[in-house]
């Protein structure tokens, strides 16, 4: 598969994950979900650029920050999030429908940068699969969480979702 091709299965891949993260924003009933949700719309939808800008052939600034969105979610909803309220099985289904997408996208990714023989493409797919993990970690940490409590309670810190 060359480059372009690659890349237009990852914008498929990224357009998707948007439309699934803005749906299940939508349907989660807790501020924290909600806002978690919005915050992978934002960071898919910026992935979504930079995959454009590079199958136009423009320059790329890969060096960004992942989940600086969601991490405000913390501060911001702290005290409501403190409220213990319980997550619904359609909210758990869509966090573990979201984590076999983040291990695809990065699958994916990875394999694509491996293959890349341009060093902005390279940087860029090793940028998005480092993103896709993270997302990862947050989505199987909030997930065994809510298993093991069924609440959208997280700690004060982020020490529930960072690990430590």
């Amino acid at each position: 598969m060359g480059l372009t091709e690659t890349v237009e299965r990852a914008i498929k891949m990224e357009t998707d994950a948007v439309k699934f993260y803005k749906e299940a924003s939508q349907k989660t009933s807790h501020p924290f979900g909600r806002k978690m949700f919005e915050g992978f719309v934002k960071d898919e939808a910026r992935h979504l650029r930079m995959l454009e800008d590079i199958l136009k052939g423009l320059d790329i600034d890969p060096h960004v920050q992942c989940l600086g969105d969601v991490r405000t979610v913390f501060s911001d909803l702290r005290d409501q999030m403190l409220e213990r309220i319980t997550a619904t099985t359609d909210e758990k289904e869509a966090i573990r429908v979201a984590m076999e997408m983040e291990q695809e996208g990065y699958r994916y990714y990875k394999e694509a940068m491996q293959k890349a023989t341009d060093p902005t493409e390279k940087r860029l797919f090793e940028v998005l699969m480092k993103e896709e993990e993270r997302h990862y970690q947050l989505l199987n940490n909030t997930y065994s969480f809510l298993e093991d409590t069924g609440n959208w309670f997280m700690w004060k810190e982020l020490s529930i979702v960072e690990g430590g």
